[in-house]
């Protein structure tokens, strides 16, 4: 029997000169603290659910984006001392925020507020504004 004689075939090297561009992610520019403080900010405002919006246009109630700034800053001292869902009450408005998903649920009038039993909440935000 004859041995195998193995030979290591040259090859030529590859030149590239048509070089693709690297695709970049545009989060990737920007540092990890930034976009963690992003993160974090967006978490912190309150979204306004479908029947919490519907109720607000019905109910003609209206809330400046001053007045939503400070229920939102409220909202999330209340959530700091463990409050989960409450009852925010403005001086013209009842708003239930679950202030766990930073989200309002629903809105009414402040004397149709009047006239209800609130259930399931453990907190209560009372704003004069």
């Amino acid at each position: 029997m004859e041995k195998a004689n193995f030979r290591p075939i040259q090859s030529l090297p590859v030149s590239r000169n048509d070089k693709k561009p690297v695709k970049t992610n545009h989060l990737t520019q920007t540092p990890f603290s930034l976009q963690l403080q992003s993160a974090i900010q967006s978490k912190s405002k309150l979204t306004i659910s479908k029947h919490a919006s519907d109720r607000l246009v019905q109910r003609g109630i209206d809330i400046s984006q001053d007045r939503w700034s400070r229920i939102e800053e409220k909202v999330k001292q209340a959530k700091a001392k463990g409050v989960t869902d409450s009852l925010v009450l403005l001086r013209d408005a009842a708003l239930i925020v679950s202030a766990k998903n930073n989200t309002v649920i629903t809105a009414m009038g402040r004397q149709e507020a009047a006239e209800q039993i609130f259930t399931n909440i453990n907190g209560t935000i009372v704003m004069e504004i």
